[in-house]
């Protein structure tokens, strides 16, 4: 029965997975095409694009397998069950996670470092006059070898950071040396890849505490506030035309003896020229969005839309209680600063890690709920990007609209979630970490007898905690991925405390916002009149 039960909880566990890498690739394909330009699209960008998405979101998908796997090895009374009471068992299907993490890792390295750079620099070197392929290639090459390089310092440094001490530390330096080549070969090269991921997660917080932090403010904000009146807009639009044009005509009365505009007057009647442009394209759009039915359905489900705002904000406002009691915990009760504040067990109620482990037992409402919060990352990110823009520090670079989205913004735009995805994590592990160590895991704690003081074969069970015995709680694999080095668990701990800070300041600065027109984003003063063909068909 030992094998059957296996390979039954096993298939469950991965079919789950397969339907939801379908549904993430549906996803994908759907948000990248949204957001792409129709007249300055390439397949190559767009396909690399809706890739990379694709792997960052099922490297998040395999989290809950592997909780579901380490939980389901053990019966809730903190006995292994027939099938997992061999070593070798539970070896196996650790080892299957491993290599999956490994696999998806890898590609992502791949992406980062080499697919997407030379995509980027391919398409930047691409010139309507040049068929010269060639010559395309060889200078994207050129460029993404720097990106290569770093990957690989990146491998070098993880694989020979030693992460315990040698057990002499009076012994040669050859033997040091042989030490750490050891170490490589029992780890099947974890720690190199785990360094290299984990300098990826550290950028990704950078991304998260800018764009997560603030989008998670932003995007119940916006859907509780509404957009403005189209009719109203288009009132106040054509005024705005009326006076523009009445202010042109002012100048050119100036010139209607034959004198010359003086050089001040040419500079003004250009920029009302400019405006006039702008103020004309905005009311072809917003006479569009008057007969567009989506408009009208909007405002037809404006009372949906306050609800699902404030279930937004409170679901916000619920992560940010439980990041807050997480971060506690460790600042009172973990090992230090030293250690990468790990906590040995949970000593603050934490609302979220509770509510996962009673979801647990029932699979697919764990799994269901870890993905919505992934989800939930990803498109309250994107509402922070597409509000923000991509910047290098004080520097604009992209900005990211619907259907207007340059190839080179929508690669941009797919690393940053990219990285955001990947912190995404750590940052489950902050608002649930015993349920992302440990899972629903138990163990058996033997009590004494009282008459001959031998143990007993009944005992007391316990939640698996970093107490427990090593042979009685198994670890997921994500939580070695995450804490392999301290110094980055020391850092992703002092950043969510930034996270907060930064979801609380967008909270203040998104409500004194007013609303946000019902074209917004669609027309900017960079756009050319043919961008509008995009809109009109």
């Amino acid at each position: 029965m030992a094998v059957p039960t296996l390979l039954s909880e096993s298939v469950i566990g991965w079919s789950i997975f397969t339907v939801i890498l379908l549904v993430i690739l549906v996803f994908c394909w759907i948000y990248i095409r949204k957001f792409q330009s129709r007249q300055d699209s390439e397949v190559v960008s767009t396909v690399t694009a809706i890739c990379a998405l694709a792997i960052a979101l099922i490297t998040s998908a395999l989290l809950p397998v592997d909780i579901f796997l380490v939980s389901f090895m053990k019966y809730p009374n903190g006995t292994y069950k027939e099938w997992a009471t061999s070593n070798e068992t539970r070896g196996q299907i650790e080892a299957t996670v491993l290599y999956g993490y490994y696999t998806l890792y890898s590609i992502i390295l791949f992406c980062v470092f080499l697919w997407i750079p030379f995509v980027y620099f391919y398409y930047e070197e691409k010139d309507d006059n040049n068929t010269n392929r060639c010559l395309q290639v060889k200078n994207a090459l050129k460029y993404t070898v720097g990106f290569v390089i770093v990957c690989v310092v990146l491998l070098l440094i993880g694989t020979f950071i030693p992460i315990q001490a040698p057990p002499n530390q009076n012994s040669t330096q050859w033997q040091k040396m042989q030490y750490l080549f050891e170490e490589l070969g029992s780890s099947h090269g974890l720690p190199a890849l785990s360094f290299s991921i984990s300098s990826l997660t550290l950028i990704g917080m950078l991304a998260v505490i800018t764009y997560t932090a603030y989008g998670m403010s932003v995007m119940p904000l916006n859907l509780i506030k509404g957009t403005r009146s189209v009719v109203y807009e288009r009132l106040e639009n054509t005024e705005d035309i009326d006076e523009v044009e009445h202010q042109i005509e002012n100048l050119k009365s100036k010139c209607k003896d034959g004198r010359p505009l003086s050089s001040k007057d040419r500079r003004n009647l250009e920029e009302l020229e400019n405006k006039l442009q702008l103020l004309r394209r905005r009311g072809r759009h917003l006479d569009i969005a008057e007969r567009n039915c989506c408009t009208k359905l909007g405002t037809a489900l404006r009372p949906l839309k306050i609800i699902l705002g404030v279930f937004i904000i409170l679901v916000a406002l619920l992560f940010i209680v439980a990041l807050f009691i997480s971060n506690l915990d460790k600042a009172l009760h973990s090992a230090g600063i030293s250690y990468g504040f790990i906590i040995f067990g949970t000593n603050l109620t934490n609302p979220l890690n509770e509510l996962l482990l009673a979801l647990q037992p029932v699979f697919p409402l764990d799994y269901i709920l870890i993905t919505v919060i992934t989800m939930y990352f990803v498109l309250t990110s994107m509402a922070g990007i597409r509000n923000l823009g991509i910047w290098f520090f004080w520097i604009k670079l992209y900005k990211i609209r619907p259907k207007r989205t340059c190839p080179q913004a929508l690669l941009f735009l797919c690393m940053i979630l990219l990285l955001i995805v990947l912190h995404t994590s750590y940052m489950i592990y902050s608002l649930a970490p015993q349920y992302v160590m440990y899972g629903s895991q138990k163990y058996l704690v033997p009590s004494l007898a009282s008459s001959t003081g031998s143990l007993s074969g009944n005992g007391t069970t316990r939640t698996c905690d970093a107490d427990a015995p090593e042979d009685q709680c198994i670890v997921t694999r994500t939580y070695l991925f995450l804490h392999k080095f301290w110094f980055f668990s020391t850092i992703y701990y002092f950043g969510n405390w930034v996270f907060i800070g930064t979801f609380l300041i967008g909270l203040v600065v998104s409500c004194c916002r007013g609303k946000k027109s019902v074209i917004e984003g669609e027309v900017e003063a960079d756009d050319s009149d043919l961008s509008d063909d995009e809109y009109v068909h």
